[in-house]
């Protein structure tokens, strides 16, 4: 019998990643407080995050295995958070611009009908080019990342921001390291590809 596969999340670039397996999932909001705990690290507060969404829906889904997954984007360790407006996402690319801006994702599998859980975090840096105010202005109009930690997309336009990336898996950026979780699924006996 095939478990009910959770998405503790209802963001459509987690969903996306999330298809690309191949696996029957469901998705669901997670209603937790994203704000951050007193000196917790952005490595702490992803892996919190990650595991409080999962558990968050576990209530809905008393049987199910539920991944869970957040992620900050970080310069100088300062995060980044997402920007919302066009003004706002101006300031953070300028602040970024000839920068490296490190993204911590946060990710968890957690069994809801045994309490057993899995938590990783996984980091990815790219580095930005030395951008103009134009080229900021440009691209933002353009792709509008304002729902999208450090303002960019790297799936989209984004990619002529970056002078280099650096991580073991680009899914990371992002905010669901598709790596990682085939490893972590084996755990609880879900296998991607056949034996």
């Amino acid at each position: 019998m095939q478990r009910t596969i959770v998405l503790a999340s209802t963001s459509p670039y987690r969903q996306e990643l999330m298809k690309r397996l191949g696996l029957p999932f469901e998705t669901a909001a997670p209603a937790v407080d994203e704000s951050p705990a007193e000196d917790e690290t952005p490595e702490e507060l992803v892996m919190r995050l990650s595991l409080e969404k999962a558990k968050a829906v576990a209530k809905d889904y008393p049987d199910a295995l539920i991944i869970g997954s957040d992620q900050v984007a970080t310069i100088d360790d300062e995060i980044l958070g997402k920007p919302g407006t066009h003004e706002r996402a101006m300031q953070q690319l300028r602040a970024a611009s000839g920068k490296d801006v490190d993204f911590l994702t946060g990710l968890a599998v957690y069994d809801a009908s045994s309490g057993r859980s899995h938590s990783i975090c996984e980091p990815f840096r790219v580095r930005l080019r030395q951008l103009t105010d134009n080229q900021i202005d440009d691209y933002l109009r353009r792709e509008e990342p304002y729902d999208c930690a450090g303002s960019f997309k790297s799936e989209g336009l984004g990619i002529a921001l970056f002078s280099l990336m650096d991580g073991e898996d680009p899914n990371a950026l992002v905010g669901l390291p598709l790596i990682r979780l085939v490893s972590l699924l084996e755990e609880y006996d879900i296998a991607i590809l056949g034996d």
